[in-house]
């Protein structure tokens, strides 16, 4: 089960010997492409495995090749609303674990001029607000984009809102704290802080350009 944190009332972590070994490989920098997709997917879908006991469920009845059973569905719908393009790292590893569940996406990039987060892509069921929705993002550094999401959702009238993410900023999870104290933020780890860069350290990298392979390019 996750630990909390006394100082984000919002944070669960999640301390389990699996998570921690995994994190461990994901974050050293010999490891590759391949084996960091693996691994980020494999995490998720334990997060997500740990999380989803609090669902809601209603009964159903089924016949089994003997006789009739009554056993307990999702009440409903599941939608994984990872921010582009990190937040597809982990969305297989999630519907290895939640394959009913369905994918909407959000793209966000900063304003030059502005230097507000702006939306350049989003695609959700229209039915989106029906059920739980996991805004899904390896990476909560600043919070920036993780607000501007959840400020999106909540628009589309979404009220049961989780963010699901590997490494958190002790920052992000503050400004989540602050404009959004209702939406629970699930990690694998709360890290130190952010650098002059907004790196989260120890962090792992960029996780996008781990994922994909496209350090230094």
């Amino acid at each position: 089960m996750p630990s909390s944190d006394p100082r984000f009332p919002n944070l669960r972590v999640f301390d389990h010997a699996l998570i921690h070994h995994k994190l461990t490989l994901l974050r050293d920098a010999t490891t590759t492409a391949e084996d960091f997709r693996a691994l980020l997917n494999e995490i998720a879908g334990l997060m997500v495995f740990e999380l989803s006991r609090s669902f809601p469920t209603r009964p159903r009845t089924v016949q089994t090749p003997l006789e009739s059973f009554t056993g307990r569905v999702l009440a409903q719908p599941v939608t994984l609303a990872p921010i582009l393009r990190a937040g597809l790292g982990m969305t297989d590893g999630i519907l290895r674990v939640l394959p009913e569940a369905r994918v909407g996406h959000i793209g966000i990039q900063r304003d030059e001029a502005s230097r507000r987060p702006v939306n350049y892509y989003t695609r959700f069921p229209t039915d989106i607000a029906d059920g739980p929705v996991l805004v899904v993002d390896p990476m909560l550094a600043t919070g920036g984009s993780a607000e501007h999401a959840i400020d999106h959702l909540k628009r589309l009238g979404c009220r049961d809102l989780q963010m699901v993410c590997l490494v958190a900023a002790p920052e992000g999870v503050q400004r989540l704290l602050d404009r959004h104290p209702e939406v629970p933020v699930f990690t694998a780890a709360l890290d130190r802080q952010l650098d002059e860069n907004a790196y989260i350290r120890p962090g792992l990298g960029d996780a996008g350009d781990r994922i994909f392979g496209t350090v230094g390019a």
